[in-house]
């Protein structure tokens, strides 16, 4: 005993550590069954120093308390010793010779030439107290937190722990780690680029994955995710070869490392901005739910694609007794249709405030949602705990009564029992959960990484000899003979084989064809006849047992008096682009809605009657964030579904940023497995002496132009809106669309009922013959508000003998430089009344189309009338200077026809 203490605590420390020490032995003796340890020499340990005082006093539970953090102790409580004694600072190391059962008793202690130790004083991090995530602190969880029966979990510990169970748990750590060191060696000769995230350290969180998840579970990741895929059951030669940028990759070789999708296997990404993933996994949850409510199943086809059916209707009986046997219950409502969504996020993003968001729409919908946080401590190298309060994300979800548990990401047997435990509370409707699982990451952020932050390296270092998964796995389960040697080694050449395949795959699979970019741009042609889409088979039949007879003659009625008003040319904007929705909700039951204040009708009657008709789940309300109304479309865009996302003023849209580019993207980067068939549409732009100030005034169009496979449309008259909005839901591709935000109920017009728009611009005026003869004719290119202003000066300019092609820009992309061309060649001089800024804005981009495609055409140089580069003032005697109207559209038109540009 080597104790540095003051004289007069001698006798107190001496006696507290004696009984430390004979309480210690007699553990060792009678848990591990042999008789004395050859040599047993106990010292404290250098992080259990208190930093400023050598005499430093500390009570007998902080002792025990930090006994069990760094795993020398695993119980509760200590023979012989009582809380208000103490012991003072001592120095040294606990060191034993111990036998091969002590040995296994500490699989996460350092063991080099007989001596365990603790964890070291310079790594940051401590592992978790065992007392919660041994199997009997995780079934006290689970009983608390999860209200589950105590009996009824031995049947986990029962399963899991069976030869086949364990070897498969094995066999899942072994093919992510060997493959996530093939592709590091393959990243160090070139074959593979870009950025890419390893997992190793963190086997056990693709091997629950792997246990607790089915083919038909929506799996959705971020971009550290090649595990999470090979778990999900896809291909690892796929996988490869999409890192190795080849045609045979799970995305063609558009996607690469952090966005790996596979349709059939439901991994829906490998996604690269932290936490964007989150509302996407919220619409995957969700859609499980809208096939539950509306009757609908999934069927895979040999090409790769996934249908819906009428679970009643559209099997016959060999793919009915198939579809039971894989969701083991009915399939039309409850928890028959079993299936779940799980989604991963790292510690680091767990606190984006998009975590807030899932966990209100989890709990509020009662979403089947796992939201797995992977907890290694770090956000890239900085400790979470520098920038969080909170580290234990488990608890995160306490405030919107969605349960956690904290699992210990070193014991893989343990960590799939409570996987297995909470997915099946999932499966049977008890709604989402939070699982956090703690690990120690064996690699840098990137093979890029510089690792500067203090610690990472020393931390590395140790977790690797201390806190590897796959050592603590063969220890444990080789100590009783429940697994051999022999057993394992076979194991681990089997997943050789595969990632030696899988690099061979990889290597043979052709570079894809340079021409695949630009097909995979839109998965819906730009001169699309809308009108030749058919319905799906099953709507008859959901609308039936979906929609009351009452709701059904109420929106019946609602759509006959909108109708009357177009036929009298009095349909606005906003009830045109109603009664489009309503059309195509009932042609299509897969079409959903979701907006703020919907229930309500928003602020311009757009939604209205849709929650009534269809409701709360095919018409939802949400929280007041773009983003992530958008982020939840786009998950039920890539599980079947037609989410129109209604923004109550598109400029807001500016929250879902993030989301808008990724609808775009997203097409491209899945290899053209997910098409995305989403609708953005609301009120904008920015109309002369509006009075709304800069916010409710920016050019968000402007700003979204610039995102690439995104189609984007704007609408200034009812026909418009009616016709474009119907094209832009049959579209299976995202769009965006844009109505007047002054002008929504002021203009009225009637419709061609029934009938979708072609996306191209539209001649709206056309310049008479002697104008154009005469030179005095001119094209003008404009949109939104700009529409109205260029109407109300056409007479005034025809009495000053001028006039105007309008062309009302109905597509700002792709943009039609078909109908442009056509006005040119007539008029030979352009004038681009703009509602978005000089600098980036729409007309700065159709400028230098025409400049650099129909130069030959112009007499004249192109005039661009845009918003100055000013934030828009309220005050009107301001707001003129910066945006243009139809005043500035004469002067720019008088001055063209004269020659003076």
């Amino acid at each position: 005993l080597n104790s540095n203490t003051t004289k007069n605590q001698t006798s107190i420390n001496t006696l507290s550590t004696m009984r430390l020490i004979l309480w210690y032995a007699s553990m060792l003796t009678s848990a591990s069954g042999f008789s004395t340890p050859s040599m047993l020499q106990l010292h404290w340990h250098p992080a259990f120093v208190a930093p400023k005082s050598k005499t430093t006093r500390r009570s007998n539970a902080a002792v025990l308390s930090h006994l069990r953090k760094t795993r020398l102790f695993m119980t509760d409580t200590l023979p012989g010793l009582t809380n208000n004694e103490t012991t003072s600072e001592m120095k040294g190391s606990a060191t034993f010779q111990p036998n091969e059962e002590v040995n296994a008793l500490f699989p996460g202690a350092t063991f080099v030439n007989g001596e365990i130790d603790a964890v070291p004083s310079n790594i940051m991090r401590p592992p978790p107290d065992p007392s919660i995530t041994s199997w009997e602190g995780i079934k006290r969880q689970l009983i608390s937190n999860f209200s589950f029966d105590p009996q009824e979990l031995e049947s986990y510990s029962t399963e899991i722990e069976e030869k086949g169970s364990l070897l498969s748990i094995y066999k899942s750590m072994q093919l992510s780690r060997q493959f996530e060191n093939a592709c590091n060696q393959q990243y160090m000769q070139g074959k593979i680029r870009g950025f890419m995230h390893l997992d190793n350290g963190q086997e056990s969180i693709p091997a629950m994955i792997n246990a607790a998840t089915k083919k038909t579970d929506k799996k959705i990741s971020y971009y550290r995710e090649h595990c999470h895929a090979l778990a999900s059951g896809v291909d690892p030669g796929k996988i490869m070869a999409e890192l190795f940028m080849k045609d045979g990759g799970t995305c063609r070789g558009a996607g690469g490392s952090m966005h790996l999708f596979d349709k059939q296997h439901r991994f829906q990404g490998g996604w690269a901005l932290v936490a964007e993933q989150l509302p996407y996994a919220a619409g995957a949850a969700k859609s499980i739910l809208l096939d539950r409510e509306l009757g609908l199943v999934e069927k895979d086809l040999e090409d790769g694609e996934v249908i819906k059916l009428d679970a009643s209707v559209d099997f016959d009986d060999a793919e009915w007794d198939e579809f039971q046997s894989r969701i083991n219950g009915p399939p039309l409502s409850g928890n028959g249709d079993n299936r779940i969504a799980v989604v991963l996020v790292g510690d680091g993003g767990s606190h984006n405030g998009r975590m807030t968001e899932l966990l209100n729409a989890c709990s509020k919908q009662n979403l089947p949602l796992l939201i797995v946080v992977i907890d290694n401590g770090r956000a890239i190298n900085t400790l979470t705990k520098d920038v969080a309060t909170n580290t234990e994300q488990h608890t995160l979800g306490n405030h919107y009564h969605v349960p956690g548990i904290l699992v210990d990401g070193l014991d893989a047997a343990n960590v799939v029992k409570a996987g297995r435990a909470v997915t099946d509370y999932i499966r049977n409707g008890h709604g989402p959960a939070v699982m956090q699982i703690h690990t120690y990451r064996f690699m840098g952020h990137s093979p890029a990484d510089p690792e500067h932050e203090r610690g990472r390296k020393d931390e590395k270092t140790w977790a690797r000899g201390n806190y590897d998964p796959i050592k603590a796995f063969e220890t444990k389960y080789t100590r009783y003979d429940m697994l051999t040697h022999e057993e394992l080694q076979a194991v681990k050449k089997e997943v050789e084989a595969i990632v030696s395949d899988a690099v061979k795959y990889a290597d043979r699979s052709p570079d894809p064809p340079s021409s695949l970019a630009k097909e995979l741009e839109y998965p819906t042609a730009i001169d699309t006849d809308y009108n030749k889409i058919s319905p799906p088979p099953f709507a008859d039949a959901v609308n039936k047992r979906t929609i009351s007879s009452e709701q059904m003659d109420i929106i019946n009625a609602h759509i006959a008096v909108l109708r009357k008003k177009a036929v009298r040319s009095e349909i606005s904007i906003c009830e045109a682009a109603n009664l489009a929705i309503h059309e195509e909700m009932l042609r299509d039951p897969s079409t959903t809605i979701q907006a703020e204040d919907l229930q309500a009708g928003s602020s311009y009657g757009i939604p209205g009657l849709t929650q009534q008709t269809y409701g709360s789940l095919r018409a939802s309300d949400e929280i007041i964030d773009e983003g992530h109304i958008i982020g939840k479309g786009i998950g039920e865009a890539m599980n079947g579904y037609r989410p129109i996302v209604e923004l109550m003023n598109t400029n807001f849209g500016i929250y879902g940023m993030a989301e808008i580019a990724s609808c775009g993207n997203t097409y491209l980067q899945s290899g053209g497995q997910f098409k995305l068939p989403i609708l953005i549409l609301g009120a904008g732009g920015t109309a002369p002496d509006q009075a709304l100030g800069a916010e409710h005034s920016q050019p968000l169009h402007a700003y979204i132009l610039g995102v690439p496979g995104l189609k984007i449309a704007t609408a200034a008259t009812p026909d418009a809106a009616y016709g474009i909005t119907k094209s832009m839901i049959r579209d299976n591709g995202p769009c965006f669309l844009i109505f007047p935000v002054k002008l929504m109920q002021e203009t009225k017009g009637t419709v061609d009922f029934g009938k979708c728009m072609p996306l191209k611009a539209a001649l709206i005026h056309k310049a008479s013959a002697e104008s154009v003869e005469t030179g005095k004719a001119v094209t003008v290119l404009t949109y939104l508000h700009g529409v109205k202003e260029a109407q109300l000066v056409i007479d005034g300019l025809k009495e000053k003998g001028l006039d105007i092609d309008l062309v009302e820009l109905r597509t700002l992309k792709p943009l039609d430089i078909d109908t442009i061309r056509e006005s040119l060649e007539r008029t030979n001089k352009v004038v681009i009344l703009d509602e978005s800024t000089q600098s980036g804005g729409v007309g700065a981009t159709v400028s230098a189309r025409v400049c650099e495609e129909l130069f030959d055409l112009l007499d004249a140089p192109v005039m661009r009338l845009s918003m100055d580069d000013t934030p828009v003032p309220y005050a009107s005697s301001m707001e003129k200077v910066v945006v243009k109207r139809g005043s500035d559209l004469v002067k720019g038109v008088i001055a063209l026809c004269a020659g003076n540009v």
